[in-house]
C-alpha cells in the first residue's frame, strides 16, 4: 500500500500538461482507428475512438483517473455514467481518489434495467441527494450522458458536472449547454487526430 501511494502521489505532483501529453500519446496510439463506422449516435464516421483501449490500459486508466480528479468540483461525492464505457472511469477515479485521501464512490448506470432481483437502473453505493459527476470516454452528440443524467436525476441525485476524455465536436457541448450543465473534456478530437499522424 505504501508503494502504491508513493506512485500515485508522484503522478499527482506532476504537471497537468505533462500527464496530458502522455495520455494523448496513449490515446492516439491505442484508441484512434481509421475506417468507416456507425457510432452510437447513429452517425457515420471515417474514424473511431475506442476509449476502452486506453481507460482499461493500466497506465492510461491511471492517468485518466488523476486528470479527471483534478477537474472535479469539490462538492462531488460520487462519479458514474452509462455502462460500459464509463465503468473503468468511475471505478478508476473512485479508487485513485481514495488513495489520495478523497472519498468518492462510483456508480454504474445500466443501458436498461436489471431484469431480475432488484430490477435496478443504478448500481453502486450512491444515495439520493448526493451531488455527482457524470463521466464519459467519448462524447459525440451527448446522448449517452444525457440518458445517464436523466436516470441518476430520477434516482434523486443532483448532477453538478459532466466530464469526458475526448469531445468529437459534433453537438455534445451544445446539448449540455442547452441543458444547463457544466461540461469539460481533456481533449478535442482534433488534438487526437493530429497526434495520431505523428504516432504512425
Amino acid at each position: 500500500m505504501t508503494a502504491t501511494n508513493q506512485i500515485i502521489n508522484t503522478l499527482w505532483q506532476k504537471d497537468t500538461n505533462t500527464l496530458k501529453d502522455k495520455l494523448l500519446s496513449i490515446l492516439a496510439k491505442q484508441s484512434y482507428k481509421e475506417g468507416k463506422v456507425v457510432l452510437v449516435s447513429g452517425k457515420e464516421s471515417n474514424y473511431y475512438i475506442d476509449g476502452k483501449l486506453t481507460s482499461l490500459d493500466a497506465e492510461g486508466g491511471t492517468l485518466i483517473s488523476i486528470l479527471l480528479l483534478r477537474m472535479l468540483k469539490e462538492n462531488i461525492s460520487a462519479v458514474g455514467g452509462i455502462s460500459v464505457g464509463a465503468d473503468p472511469l468511475s471505478s478508476g477515479v473512485s479508487q485513485v481518489g481514495f488513495l489520495l485521501g478523497k472519498k468518492l464512490n462510483a456508480f454504474y448506470i445500466r443501458k436498461e434495467p436489471k431484469k431480475h432481483g432488484t430490477v435496478k437502473w443504478i448500481e453502486g453505493p450512491v444515495k439520493p441527494q448526493e451531488k455527482v459527476a457524470i463521466l464519459e470516454d467519448v462524447v459525440t452528440t451527448g446522448g449517452s450522458s444525457l440518458k445517464a443524467i436523466e436516470k441518476i436525476t430520477e434516482f434523486g441525485c443532483k448532477v453538478e458536472q459532466v466530464l469526458a476524455i475526448v469531445d468529437r465536436n459534433e453537438g455534445g457541448r451544445e446539448a449540455f449547454k442547452n441543458s444547463g450543465l457544466q461540461y469539460d473534456y481533456l481533449f478535442d478530437i482534433k488534438e487526437v487526430i493530429e497526434k495520431a499522424k505523428f504516432s504512425r
